[in-house]
């Protein structure tokens, strides 16, 4: 069985290559020549652990290839997976129009019965529309099957091989044969596949990202509340988390969530709601409580330390929206930089991965250090943003003695209060008492 994947961005890259590392001969198809280029060379232009090395390997086994010919690409495969971004447009809706463009060639090229699988996050009703593209063009049998991603950046080759559960919307029983044989090697386990109907299948995408999203925004408006009371979120989060019926996990306060996922498909869900007259009020305040999140750590920076900053120096640790990825899509460092350099602050950076696709978006405005460390050398206070992990035990000794100030804006609630202080630190967390 030949797959077509269209599409070499982080979900169509990770896909294209974990099938072709289960045996199958896979071709990736991208209209961009400087990414197709790397790509045959081996340079993974996203940073994703592990992924670099298993395309590597597919590469030189000629399990996995790379094209801009998608024509030739898609005559030659029986399974295409649509997997093009779907950005969000200004009024909150998703744009659709590569997944249309796509799904046009894949009728105008296929040359046999296919499967059509949108691994792209689309609006409940976009695979019947799918369908009705690929038929105007189509001369052989097909179905279109909506199998959304639930892959967590920094975790995505573990979240493919291992996934929770396998999401299949589809209409005919031959597709589902199809989907049995590709996925049968990651669920031998027992983890199921859950087949239903390609609508449900496409809401259950946006519904899954905006539980979790909820989860996150509840946990930062306690924390604002525990602040207001003398409470402590970590004690809060423990004690919630701890119930069987909540769990644990995405309970963390924090400087709110980014990425290409949780913010564009909560703002999608809320706007597919409002198109069928129905208010989703959960989901509309998910979205309003995480923007102004964003801002709460940069806040604290200003009252410590402001109003004006002119004159300090403010070191930055972490760019990326979340550790183990160079993603700064909707990132909370851009709205605490932005915020500190209008008061007037000098920024000092330093992101294990996300540098340079900081700098592509920031530019200049702020300095990039070349090490945690050095991005301390006469730093008035310290802004933690992003949690990786070379971050959680420093040598707290030498961050005093290359700070001028004291000041530690723990905006992960990485630290200890108590121990933070007994170290000579003036810290301040999310929700933490002060």
């Amino acid at each position: 069985m030949r797959i077509c994947v269209v599409g070499t961005g982080y979900v169509g890259l990770v896909v294209g290559t974990c099938m072709a590392d289960l045996g199958f001969d896979v071709s990736c198809v991208d209209n961009d020549p400087d990414k197709i280029d790397a790509l045959l060379a081996g340079r993974v232009p996203i940073y994703e652990p592990g992924l670099e090395q298993i395309l590597r390997r597919n590469v030189r086994e000629e399990r996995l290839s790379f094209t801009m010919d998608a024509a030739a690409a898609i005559r030659a495969s029986s399974v295409v997976y649509i997997a093009v971004g779907t950005p969000g447009l200004p009024d909150g809706r998703a744009d659709l129009s590569g997944v249309e463009a796509v799904s046009r060639l894949v009728g105008r090229h296929m040359a046999r019965r296919t499967l059509v699988i949108i691994k792209s996050t689309v609006p409940v009703g976009t695979s019947d529309r799918v369908r009705e593209v690929v038929a105007a063009e189509a001369a052989h049998d097909f179905d279109v099957v909506s199998n959304p991603e639930f892959l967590k950046e920094g975790a995505a080759i573990e979240d493919f091989t291992r996934p929770d559960r396998i999401v299949v919307g589809f209409r005919h029983e031959w597709a589902r044969d199809m989907i049995d044989e590709l996925y049968a090697p990651l669920v031998r386990t027992g983890r199921p596949i859950l087949y239903m109907d390609n609508r449900s299948a496409e809401l259950t995408k946006y519904a899954s990202n905006a539980m979790l999203a909820t989860k996150i925004s509840f946990m930062n408006e306690l924390a604002r509340l525990c602040e207001a009371v003398g409470a402590d979120i970590e004690a809060v989060r423990q004690g919630t988390g701890s119930d069987t019926r909540i769990g644990p996990r995405f309970l963390f306060a924090g400087a709110g969530y980014g990425g290409s996922c949780f913010p564009k498909d909560v703002r999608a869900l809320v706007e597919t709601a409002r198109q069928h007259d129905v208010d989703l009020q959960i989901a509309d305040a998910v979205e309003r409580v995480n923007f102004d999140q964003k801002r709460v750590l940069a806040d604290k920076v200003v009252s410590a330390l402001g109003p004006s900053l002119a004159g300090r120096r403010i070191a930055l640790w972490g760019l990326a929206f979340k550790p183990e990825t160079d993603d700064m899509r909707e990132a909370p460092s851009l709205v605490v930089i932005d915020r500190l350099l209008d008061a007037g602050a000098t920024v000092v950076a330093y992101d294990p991965e996300a540098r340079e696709v900081a700098r592509a978006i920031i530019g200049d405005r702020v300095e990039y250090a070349d090490s945690s460390m050095e991005a301390l050398d006469g730093a008035d206070a310290l802004v933690l943003v992003t949690e990786w992990n070379e971050f959680r035990h420093p040598d707290f000794d030498e961050m005093r003695s290359r700070m001028t100030g004291s000041h530690v804006f723990d905006g992960r609630n990485v630290y200890d209060p108590a121990r933070m202080r007994e170290r000579g630190f003036v810290y301040e967390g999310i929700g933490r008492r002060s």
